[in-house]
């Protein structure tokens, strides 16, 4: 079946927002090396990685459907952030951005009758809680270290532990 041109422009578009959180996320990793917290540097490194897994899978989709990529000029990120709190609470309003962009795209699909979009899209649904919890869980943590940062050393090196899971995630 060939995909609406509405249906292949909002995909599009999401690949789009899909490469632009991975390029926040580098920038935030580069930020976070510079206030030499190597460990939150490399959480926020591996969120690259899955975020680059995200929009391609979208990217696979329109390619298996026989649709054409059109990828879009990517903004520049902002990471001048003074504390890694305020880096994380960026990145959960980041990721309910991104929540709330998936829902209106699963908006789109319900309305086009685009089930095997849909279908991709029920494990968006499911990422974003996640995304939504890890940020959450560390802005909670960071706010548990304090404004002395006594305990930032150990939570550094707690988000350090973190490893690449099969799909660029976390295990």
């Amino acid at each position: 079946m060939v995909m609406k041109a509405s249906v292949v422009k909002a995909v599009n578009s999401q690949i789009n927002a899909e490469l632009e959180s991975a390029y926040l996320y580098l920038a935030m990793s580069g930020r976070m090396e510079e206030l030499s917290l190597p460990g939150l540097a490399r959480w926020l490194r591996l969120q690259w990685e899955e975020e680059l897994v995200h929009a391609m899978k979208f990217y696979d989709f329109l390619i298996q459907r026989g649709a054409a990529v059109k990828l879009e000029a990517l903004s520049k990120p902002t990471a001048d952030f003074k504390t890694p709190l305020a880096a994380f609470e960026a990145v959960l309003e980041h990721e309910q951005y991104i929540t709330d962009r998936i829902w209106k795209l699963n908006e789109v699909a319900v309305k086009e009758s685009d089930y095997a979009l849909q279908s991709l899209l029920k494990w968006y649904i499911d990422e974003q809680v996640e995304e939504e919890d890890n940020a959450r869980n560390a802005i909670d943590s960071l706010k548990l270290v304090g404004k002395d940062g006594s305990g930032l050393f150990l939570f550094d090196r707690e988000m350090g532990q973190r490893t690449a899971g099969a799909e660029g995630g976390e295990q």
